[in-house]
């Protein structure tokens, strides 16, 4: 069910290196690296110290092994500790740094935790979820407006975070971004 542990806490993108043109052996050798740096960008990202349900990291590996860093982040400190961390990486030429800060707001951590108890309460099917070091399912709120991130293990879990979230008053509006691990390219 959790095969793929890891890509529930972050989404990869990865542009196309440019192989047209080289032998087999170097494209195979380009995607080892490739696969190899991917591995500890996602090591170094899940790792930070204040990365949690309220993020959301995703990156991108473009030709040259530029590293672009996109999502949203509840503390400025994420946002400058994702980088740092990136850029030590052995192999990484340059690193763009896109993660938004998600603007303080006494109404939206208010509503944060509503829906964090709303999807992972006691009482909720998707409690399961809840019990990993960084729950599946992400919760990002901005200006009164919530999105859901993650991989979740079927589409009925999916609808389910939805509808609960749907019910969290004071909300303005709910997006599910939410994917299904059996419907991940592998």
């Amino acid at each position: 069910m959790y095969s793929g542990i890891l890509r529930t806490f972050i989404l990869v993108t990865i542009a196309a290196c440019g192989l047209a043109g080289t032998n087999v052996g170097a494209a195979s050798e380009q995607t080892q690296t490739n696969d190899r740096l991917i591995r500890q960008i996602r090591r170094e990202l899940v790792t930070l110290p204040y990365y949690g349900v309220y993020d959301w990291l995703q990156f991108e590996v473009q030709p040259g092994n530029t590293i672009v860093l996109r999502g949203q982040v509840v503390r400025p400190s994420t946002k400058s500790e994702a980088e740092a961390r990136v850029k030590d990486i052995e192999g990484v030429s340059k690193v763009v740094n896109d993660i938004e800060v998600l603007p303080v707001s006494p109404s939206d951590e208010r509503l944060r935790v509503a829906l964090y108890r709303t999807i992972y309460g006691s009482n909720s099917p998707l409690f399961r979820y809840a019990t990993q070091s960084i729950p599946a399912i992400h919760i990002i709120v901005k200006n009164g407006r919530a999105t859901l991130k993650g991989i979740v293990a079927s589409k009925s879990d999916a609808q389910l975070a939805y509808i609960r979230s749907r019910g969290v008053p004071g909300l303005f509006d709910v997006k599910s971004e939410l994917q299904v691990e059996s419907e991940m390219p592998k």
